[in-house]
C-alpha cells in the first residue's frame, strides 16, 4: 500500500514496492534525512506483483498511476497492449486533467503506420483492460521525447499535454 502498510492479500495483487536488508540505501549522499522509514523499509517507487510462485514482477512506476474518478489506472498495462501492436514504434499513456474525473488517459503514440486510426490503436484495449481505462484521446507524435536514460519523457510529456483538452 502507497502508506508502507503490507498488503492483506500477498500474491498476485499489485502493490507498493518497498525492501529493506544490508545492501538497501540508508540515506543519499549529502542528506541528513532517511531515506528508509522507522523499521528500515525503503519505499522504491515501483509497482509491483508477487506469483504463485514467489516471483517478483515491476508492474510500473507509483508516480506514473492515474488517478480517474477516485480509482486508479496503470498505464504501463495499456502501453504493454498499444506497444505491442506493429503500426506502433512507441506508445505512452498519461493523466490529463479532467474536471469530471480529476484525471483521464491518453494515449501518445509514434507510428510506424501513420494511417493507423484511433479505433485501430484502442480496440485491442477492449477486454485486456477495463473500459474506463481505455484512454479518452490519441495523440500522435512525429518523434516521441526521450529523456537522457533513453526511456520515454514521461514529465516532459505531462508538461506538455497533461492539463486538459485545448478550448
Amino acid at each position: 500500500m502507497p502508506d508502507g502498510r503490507p498488503l492483506p492479500e500477498q500474491r498476485n495483487t499489485e502493490g507498493h514496492l518497498h525492501v529493506r536488508g544490508a545492501a538497501v540505501v540508508e540515506r543519499y549522499f549529502g542528506e541528513t534525512a532517511r531515506a528508509v522509514d522507522e523499521d528500515g523499509w525503503f519505499a522504491t517507487g515501483d509497482l509491483a506483483k508477487i506469483d504463485d510462485a514467489g516471483n517478483l514482477q515491476i508492474t510500473g512506476r507509483a508516480k506514473d498511476l492515474i488517478k480517474s474518478g477516485g480509482e486508479w489506472i496503470n498505464p504501463a498495462e495499456i502501453e504493454a497492449v498499444v506497444s505491442a501492436l506493429p503500426e506502433v514504434s512507441l506508445a505512452a499513456v498519461i493523466g490529463r486533467s479532467d474536471p469530471k474525473w480529476g484525471e483521464r488517459p491518453i494515449l501518445l503514440v509514434e507510428l510506424r503506420e501513420p494511417r493507423a486510426s484511433d479505433a485501430m490503436l484502442l480496440d485491442p484495449l477492449k477486454g485486456k483492460v477495463a473500459n474506463w481505462w481505455i484512454p479518452d484521446a490519441v495523440v500522435r507524435l512525429e518523434s516521441m521525447p526521450l529523456a537522457a536514460t533513453g526511456k520515454i519523457d514521461k514529465l516532459r510529456l505531462r508538461a506538455e499535454y497533461g492539463a486538459g483538452p485545448a478550448t
